[in-house]
């Protein structure tokens, strides 16, 4: 039997780079949370009554208490990584109440958006999701592409990137100016699709 339900995500790249994000937890998930963040350039602040050592070596505000709801006032996104279902939960709802992402670690229903797989290659990112159905398999999906992704595809895009400034600077915009962007791609053997 196929799986129809529509998709309740639209997926976007967020950025947040110098924008004020929050972890709740101090454990291992809200570590690796924390550090995803900071490698995209986030101003993170971890709230949890305990942090685990290696929090120590990440630059982000730790604060030693409780969760409150005023902390994710003026935050880009929240997420909540903690073994508490009422800590859980009441992120959430601060959030909610206040129109700021939230995703809660393994708890789909508690989400309002969900943080897909990741294979990076420099500024070539390409996210897998399943829409919270199986985690699992955006995991094997992930492996699977990181195998077939060239590591240089990060080398190349950066290359692509300043080859396509320099044409937009220098061309206004026209038929010519198109052609000669897409060939910048094909020329690679890349694709076929629109170049913009």
């Amino acid at each position: 039997m196929g799986y129809n339900r529509r998709s309740v995500y639209y997926p976007l790249v967020l950025k947040v780079k110098n924008e004020p994000c929050l972890v709740v937890g101090g454990g291992a998930v809200a570590l690796q949370k924390a550090r995803a963040l900071r490698r995209a350039g986030a101003d993170v602040t971890a709230v949890s009554p305990e942090f685990s050592p290696a929090f120590r070596r990440l630059r982000v505000r730790r604060l030693s208490r409780r969760f409150r709801p005023s902390d994710v006032r003026g935050r880009v996104l929240v997420i909540a990584a903690t073994d508490s279902p009422a800590t859980n939960r009441s992120v959430y709802e601060a959030c909610r109440r206040r129109s700021v992402p939230v995703n809660v670690v393994d708890v789909p229903e508690l989400c309002s958006f969900i943080v897909p797989a990741i294979v990076r290659r420099g500024p070539v990112v390409v996210a897998i999701s399943t829409g919270g159905a199986s985690p699992s398999l955006a995991k094997v999906l992930r492996r699977r592409l990181e195998a077939l992704l060239p590591r240089s595809l990060g080398k190349t895009a950066a290359r692509l990137g300043a080859a396509r400034r320099e044409i937009l600077r220098a061309l206004p915009p026209s038929p010519a100016r198109t052609r000669l962007l897409k060939g910048l791609v094909r020329g690679l053997g890349m694709s076929r699709a629109g170049t913009r």
